[in-house]
């Protein structure tokens, strides 16, 4: 037994084995139709058959993960100016001293590419304690930066594995619970994508106040380690991983007739080369894509914006009322208030689509809409409530705390609404259509640091403000148009599965690809709150399998195979499909 094993043994039997062994078949291995190990109906070892406290568990850490990666992400924006800030130590414009968060948010950019690919190759734990230990050791390096230039090297690193938990927390998620009830799970983890972000200024901004910048970069650091113990609970629950784990005991144990037994992965012929080669190429070709581009577009607008609020709520509280650094701060948790409000109205949701699919209601990937539409009128709403209530000082602080509340529900509902759109539409290219969607955010994010101030300087809160609600105005519409218009757009698009689809180019590419793009789509689809997304390609595929005829869409099972047990009850009822694309 190598070292390796000898890590893996400690780290994973004792401690996060989530069944006991006496549970375990000592039967013989339970075989799929190719001869391959798969789960045997009620499986312990299928992370869908753990307890449920287990897998709330293992989903509390997973949104722990993220929390520490969003809460990073703003943190040092609440100490970039002021006597003990980063720009008066490095000798820096406030503008530049931004760049901190900038960087941070372009290794969002490059991470999910990265980090999607070897979590599908090599499971999700692995990834996650390789991923979290990096992170942990530049923030390190962050916290005693000798000069500017290596505080930003260290911001762009810390950014780039903090995006692992982005992406591989969601396939956690989507690992360990069935479709029906993974809505809630996928709610609080988007929640926490915007929680996080609100509260870092806040602390960093006290911390500035009486100590200076590096405590925020301690905090972090504090915050990590704590993580990381908990961490170390977490078992494998990749499906194929758990297969190949199983497999490679069973021939370790040379039963007879099985010595040579392999799990589904060691036998589909997928290399990490051609992983990467799909997820590196394709999200540039979908991302321009009708409904990508739009809705890319949207995003970016909105995910720019709460970047944007971490400069303008010091500039209405701080720079025009005189409040201090940290006291400043504190009309932040506004915004972490009005995302938990959304995640409210999207576990309603939730239970809603429930009692409709248990009627007997078949969803379209349109329904996923209807939050969006709100939120898309909430959104100019408040903001114009918020930039002309700020700009007079003689405006109850309240006043503007309620509106930036709500505005923070109203991008929440359009996040999410757009996110599980977009991973109800493209199905099977999921990931790829993801991957471009965070490319394009993650940028317009990083760029909002950069100019905001400048900005607000020139236009006032109320110009300022009235000229981003004008943006928003003219975005409303999308998800309205999509809602109408979304079927026959979708029937277009050459990468938006439907069942009377034509043409080989949507056969060859699902040939090629489509195993990432389930497997991956599924978990970089969630950082909005998702019911059922990853049934409707069942959907899709059933109403193929019906259609029998050469326009159909072949879409290999391969990998539903590995994650779903054959004889489970509950996901048998889910091949019936729940959304079907019209």
């Amino acid at each position: 037994m190598n070292a390796l094993q000898k890590i893996e043994r400690i780290l994973s039997r004792p401690v996060a084995k989530p069944y006991r062994s006496k549970h375990i078949g000592n039967g013989e291995p339970y075989l799929n139709a190719d001869g391959n190990v798969d789960f045997y109906p009620g499986d312990v070892e299928n992370p869908l058959n753990w307890s449920k406290a287990r897998r709330w568990y293992l989903t509390m850490v997973s949104v722990l993960l993220v929390c520490n990666a969003t809460f990073a992400s703003s943190s040092p924006s609440g100490s970039l100016g002021g006597p003990n800030g980063i720009a008066v130590e490095f000798g820096v414009s406030a503008e530049v001293a931004g760049l901190v968060v900038t960087l941070f948010l372009l290794g969002y950019c490059f991470g999910p590419l990265f980090w999607a690919p070897l979590s599908e190759f090599y499971g999700r734990r692995w990834i996650s304690y390789i991923s979290f230990t990096g992170y942990i050791a530049f923030n390190f390096l962050c916290a005693w930066a000798p000069n500017f230039a290596a505080l930003l090297i260290g911001r762009f690193l810390t950014g780039t594995f903090a995006s692992a938990p982005l992406s591989n927390a969601p396939g956690v998620m989507v690992d360990i619970w069935p479709a029906l009830e993974r809505g809630n799970a996928m709610a609080l983890f988007s929640m926490m994508t915007f929680v996080g972000p609100a509260i870092g200024p806040v602390i960093s901004g006290f911390l500035e106040l009486k100590k200076n910048w590096h405590w925020s970069f301690y905090v972090l650091i504090w915050l990590g380690a704590a993580t990381a113990l908990l961490l170390l609970t977490i078992p494998e629950t990749y499906p194929p991983q758990v297969l190949l784990n199983k497999a490679k005991r069973i021939r370790a144990k040379k039963i007879p007739g099985f010595e040579n037994v392999k799990a589904p992965i060691e036998t589909s012929g997928k290399t990490l080369t051609s992983i990467f080669k799909v997820a590196l190429s394709r999200p540039w070709i979908i991302l321009f894509d009708t409904i990508s581009l739009l809705i890319a577009i949207y995003v970016a607008f909105v995910y720019a914006l709460v970047y944007m609020l971490f400069t303008i709520y010091p500039i209405v509280f701080q720079q025009q009322r005189g409040w201090n650094a940290g006291v400043g701060e504190l009309p932040l948790i506004s915004v972490a208030v009005g995302a938990m409000i959304g995640g409210a109205v999207i576990f309603k949701n939730t239970a809603i689509d429930r009692n409709k699919i248990k009627a007997g209601h078949v969803c379209v990937p349109e329904d996923r809409l209807i939050l969006g539409m709100i939120g898309g009128v909430m959104f100019p709403i408040c903001l114009f409530w918020f930039s002309w209530t700020g700009e007079y000082n003689s405006v109850p602080w309240i006043v503007i705390c309620i509106a930036g509340t709500l505005l923070s529900t109203s991008i929440q509902l359009i996040f999410v609404a757009f996110i599980n759109y977009l991973t109800d539409t493209y199905l099977i290219y999921a990931a790829s259509a993801m991957a471009a969607n965070t490319v394009a955010r993650s940028a317009a994010g990083a760029a909002a640091p950069l100019f905001t101030q400048k900005m607000f300087d020139a236009l006032g809160v109320g110009g300022g403000g009235s000229l981003i609600g004008g943006i928003a105005v003219l975005l409303a519409p999308i998800p309205f148009v999509f809602y109408n218009y979304g079927a026959p757009i979708r029937k277009r698009s050459k990468f938006a599965p439907t069942p009377d689809k034509k043409g080989p180019q949507e056969e060859r590419e699902a040939e090629e690809g489509e195993d990432l793009d389930r497997t991956a789509g599924r978990s970089a689809s969630t950082r909005g709150s998702s019911t059922v997304a990853s049934s409707i390609h069942r959907g899709v595929r059933n109403a193929d399998v019906k259609s029998e005829g050469k326009n159909k869409i072949r879409l290999s099972t391969e990998d539903e195979e590995v994650r779903r047990p054959h004889g489970d009850e509950s996901e048998r009822d889910m091949e019936k499909g729940i959304f079907a694309p019209v």
